[in-house]
């Protein structure tokens, strides 16, 4: 998190502000790059499955301030984890809206997970030329990923959780029957209000630390394999 390494910094920790600048680059990467893309992704699938709401509302593109939201971008900065405007899906519009919604919804995180997978490849690339780099190009680089891909992991992983209205609970809604699904949804603000106050007391850090590590292992073991079959690693 940005404001850990804030603390860190002001106690002496040994957090540098080079270390500093590159997360604030790798957050403002996300905020305004993948945020988007992860919008982007659940209304082009819902376009694709038949609900032209987001083409309607003008939400088909990737330009930030169109998926920008104030208080979602400051938690980026801040702790890593965020959000951006939501695109509005008319599951009615679908042929099949328990399946299709699902996904729609799962477009999202998978679009997270590639941006991770994506960012490691390139740094795996640049670790190859890292003889002919200086070590602070390096040091900078290395941060700016590593938040990067982490972010992003994390991101995924947080919605994939089965919690309204996050996007894992528009998955796990795809196996419910009706009757359940509306039970589910109906209690979803209290739901919200219990994950917030986990959230806060830090009683999930450790099962979300378990999987973002689980998540971000296998994305680094796949961009890996690409390289260690030619020796490179």
């Amino acid at each position: 998190m940005l404001i850990n390494a804030f603390r860190d910094l002001l106690s002496g920790n040994g957090i540098s502000w080079l270390s500093i600048f590159s997360q604030i680059l790798a957050s403002l990467f996300v905020i305004l790059v993948v945020l988007p893309l992860h919008e982007f992704a659940h209304g082009w699938v819902a376009h694709k499955l038949g609900d032209d709401t987001a083409k309607w509302q003008g939400r088909l593109t990737l330009n930030p301030l169109a998926s920008l939201d104030p208080l979602g971008s400051l938690g980026i900065l801040l702790f890593g984890i965020g959000w951006a405007k939501p695109v509005q899906v008319n599951a009615r519009n679908f042929k099949n809206p328990k399946r299709d919604m699902a996904i729609t919804a799962a477009a999202g995180p998978i679009s997270n997970l590639l941006a991770a997978f994506v960012g490691m490849l390139i740094f795996n690339v640049i670790l190859l030329f890292y003889n002919f780099l200086p070590e602070m190009v390096l040091f900078f680089l290395a941060i700016f990923f590593q938040y990067y891909v982490s972010i992003n992991v994390m991101l995924a992983v947080f919605n994939l959780l089965p919690i309204p209205p996050l996007d894992g609970s528009r998955i796990v809604g795809a196996f419910l029957s009706n009757r359940a699904l509306y039970t589910y949804y109906r209690y979803q603000n209290y739901i919200m209000m219990i994950l917030f106050v986990l959230l806060l007391s830090g009683a999930l850090d450790t099962p979300l630390t378990w999987l973002q590590s689980v998540v971000g292992g296998g994305i680094q073991w796949l961009a890996n394999l690409p390289f260690q079959a030619f020796g490179a690693f």
